[in-house]
């Protein structure tokens, strides 16, 4: 059978990754680039720059411990229980933004169910209601489908993690505790890192579920870019250069995951 070779995966970004980028870069780097200056001398964009970075690397280093968590008991449940935890962990992944966010509305907002259930416990149902459209409830709204993403991608690392190193520390005389950190931490660490970064740079650039939860009063630079484009907002201009940068700040994290990846492919190449 002849080879399709890569040119699906060049077409698919030449589609939607180059073609989308070339219609901007005129946009943003027009009249000289006065877009960007606008932009550097708004002080809401610093503040949500601030934001956005806060919010997504608390995200995703939450939902990278967790999803390891995960991750690891999935390697040492039996075949039948795997199969079923994991068609479990990939529901939310089924799930747009605005439904999660419905979602954690119906359970959390001023009427949800758990709302309603901690108001029976004597919790102040206005405090707990109102909690949920904060940064902390958008951050938890984002954990639910990154934590699923982290432990499915990080479940292969652990069913086939090489046990020998971890056993012959075992025998030397460790405990598990310390075998599992001298051995298995150094081997997962970078993998676990990636995909701390990649789950990061998604929740940076994801507005649907905190645009439902807080609407526009929570200050992110995804927000903020649609605030240039809708509701009568007309600086597309300013809008382009925005989402360039917001891109550069996504890129720039998960390309710091790659380069801790490639080292500890390098080390390991290097080694042989």
């Amino acid at each position: 059978m002849k080879r399709v070779g890569g040119w699906p995966a060049w077409l698919f970004m030449a589609l939607f990754f180059a073609a989308p980028l070339a219609a901007l870069l005129p946009e943003a780097f027009g009249e000289g680039g006065s877009a960007f200056g606008r932009v550097f001398a708004d002080d809401l964009f610093w503040q949500a720059l601030r934001n956005t970075l806060g919010l997504g690397l608390t995200a995703g280093a939450v939902s990278a411990v967790v999803g390891t968590l995960i991750a690891i008991e999935l390697a040492r449940q039996p075949a039948h229980r795997r199969h079923w935890m994991m068609s479990l962990l990939g529901l939310p992944l089924a799930f747009s933004g605005l439904v999660i966010a419905y979602g954690f509305i119906l359970a959390f907002g001023r009427a949800g169910f758990v709302t309603q259930l901690l108001a029976f416990l004597g919790a102040d149902p206005a405090v707990v209601g109102n909690w949920i459209y904060t940064v902390g409830g958008v951050g938890l709204a984002y954990a639910y489908y990154l934590v699923p993403r982290v432990a499915l991608s990080l479940y292969p690392l652990f069913a086939n993690l090489d046990p020998r190193p971890m056993d012959a520390a075992r025998t030397l005389g460790a405990s598990r505790l310390q075998a599992f950190i001298d051995t298995v931490i150094p081997e997962v660490a970078p993998s676990v890192f990636s995909s701390a970064c990649l789950v990061a740079a998604l929740a940076m650039g994801t507005y649907g579920t905190a645009l439902a939860l807080a609407g526009t009063q929570l200050n992110i630079l995804p927000l903020m870019l649609l605030s240039k484009v809708s509701d009568g907002g007309s600086d597309f201009a300013g809008a382009a250069a925005l989402s360039l940068l917001l891109m550069a700040v996504c890129v720039f994290v998960m390309g710091i995951g790659d380069v801790v990846t490639s080292k500890r492919d390098r080390a390991a190449h290097g080694s042989h």
